[in-house]
């Protein structure tokens, strides 16, 4: 199946490459992962600690910066569609939605949970493509386990265990 990772940086970060890729791979894996059957797409910006903020703010009316973002574009339940998904005719993929990460909070999360900033990127990008996907850890018990295992599964396929 073919998935479209597309990811921008509106701020400087010192290893850009090696982040788009670990990024893309993320991604990538938990689409994998979790079958989708249709080529799918999702837009990634790398943002700073004050654009975040202001999205956060925005958005979710909560005025503190946060470590990652999703929008998705369809409403999902546990990796389910729960309405009709359109292909985009020039991609061939269905737009799943977009993701800000903020870089530089990954790197503060990972210096305090005492992992690489590697892992932080990664389970941030494994984190945010579940939500896309309509997972949700604040809904109920169950379902904050069933994500945390569909996250930790990934990360660990990918080497980025804790």
């Amino acid at each position: 199946m073919v998935y479209q990772i597309s990811v921008a940086f509106e701020t400087a970060v010192q290893e850009e490459e090696q982040v788009r890729e670990l990024i893309e791979t993320c991604a990538k894996r938990v689409l994998e992962s979790e079958q989708v059957p249709f080529a799918a797409a999702i837009d990634v910006t790398v943002v700073d600690a004050e654009t975040i903020r202001e999205v956060n703010r925005e958005y979710r009316e909560k005025d503190t910066v946060t470590d990652v973002l999703s929008f998705p574009m369809y409403e999902f339940l546990n990796g389910a569609p729960q309405e009709n998904l359109e292909t985009d005719p020039g991609t061939g993929c269905v737009m799943l939605g977009d993701m800000m990460l903020c870089y530089t909070r990954a790197v503060e999360q990972a210096e305090t949970f005492g992992h690489s900033p590697a892992r932080e990127c990664g389970y941030l990008t494994t984190h945010s493509v579940l939500h896309l996907l309509g997972y949700d850890h604040e809904r109920n018990e169950e379902d904050t386990r069933l994500m945390r295992e569909k996250e930790e599964l990934s990360l660990a396929f990918l080497g980025l265990s804790r």
